[in-house]
This record gives C-alpha cells, structure tokens and sequence, in this order.
C-alpha cells in the first residue's frame, strides 16, 4: 500500500512539473507575440499557443478576476508558479506523510 501512495504522489509532483513548464512556456510565447518576434500565421506556433492556453487557462483565469494587470503587465502565471511551488514544498509532503503514518507495515 505503501508504495502505491508513493506512485500516487510522484504522478500529482509530476503533473505540477509539466505545468509550471507549461506556464513558462505560455509566458514566453505571449511576450514573443507582444513584440512581434513571432506571429499566428506560422500554423505551429499558433496550435502550441492555443494548446497552452487551453492547459494553462482554468488556473490563470479565477487568478486574474482577482489580481489586476500591473502596468499591463500581467503577473498571474508568477502567482501560480508561487501557489505551485508552495503546494508542491509544503503541502504535498505533509499530505503524503500523513497518508503513509496511517499504512502498517
């Protein structure tokens, strides 16, 4: 049992990974197409950007009803990297740990 908990937690550690990844990503490319460095009409770029904002949109969206742009520039992807960061150091230990205290051995 114990080892199915810990697969449990390196699958939900992994996902957080691939999504910080994903929202950096989807940072870059949106300040590439701020300043025109690259643009929609290439068909790969323009379906990378979609599919990022589609991964990374139901977290960013509840974070910009709250928090305003600053400047216009928008600093909601640095809040959930933070929120992230804080699940995957804080909370994500203590849960597993709590779980594994009730597994006997």
């Amino acid at each position: 049992m114990a080892a199915i908990i810990e697969f449990v937690f390196f699958i939900i550690e992994t996902v957080l990974r691939l999504f910080v990844l994903a929202l950096i990503i989807n940072a870059v490319l949106s300040w590439l197409f701020a300043f025109d460095v690259i643009n929609y009409r290439n068909r790969f770029v323009a379906s990378l950007a979609e599919a990022l904002d589609r991964i990374v949109s139901p977290v960013l969206a509840p974070l910009r009803r709250v928090i305003p742009p600053l400047g216009g520039i928008d600093i909601t992807p640095i809040v959930a990297w933070i929120l992230i960061a804080g699940i995957q150091r804080y909370l994500l230990p203590a849960s597993k740990a709590a779980m594994l205290s009730f597994v006997p051995y």
